[in-house]
């Protein structure tokens, strides 16, 4: 049951990147502009939507777990130092705050591995 949670789990912290990579695809030149309006060139747009799709795709099926969690991890801090630093600003705040949460819940991911439900798991040899 537990490794079934740990499924839910990553399906949930993984939904918010394929989410936000689906939506930066449809308002491409509104994402563009508001990124640069932050000093971020607009050409990083999409290496960060291949990034937003490819790596929670990654930790859901378990595939490259880990390293996929650390980077969204990375990710997530960096974003929150970029484009959430306002802190006059009570939303931004929270999303500040919902990036750290993230981090954190990738760095749980890192830490600890898929568990069963993975295409990279172990392998559970019996001697005999």
């Amino acid at each position: 049951m537990a490794n079934f949670i740990d499924l839910i789990g990553r399906i949930f912290i993984s939904s918010v990147f394929l989410l936000s990579g689906y939506n930066k695809i449809f308002s491409h030149e509104n994402t563009v502009t508001w990124m640069e309006g932050y000093g971020v060139p607009g050409f990083l747009l999409w290496p960060t939507i291949v990034l937003e799709i490819v790596l929670p795709i990654f930790i859901i099926i378990g595939y490259k777990t880990q390293l996929s969690a650390i980077l969204l991890a990375i990710f997530s801090i960096t974003t929150a130092i970029i484009f959430h630093l306002d802190f006059s600003n009570q939303m931004q705040i929270v999303a500040f705050l919902k990036n750290l949460g993230l981090a954190g819940g990738f760095l749980f991911i890192a830490i600890n591995g898929p568990k069963d439900f993975a295409v990279e798991r172990k392998k559970k040899f019996v001697r005999l």
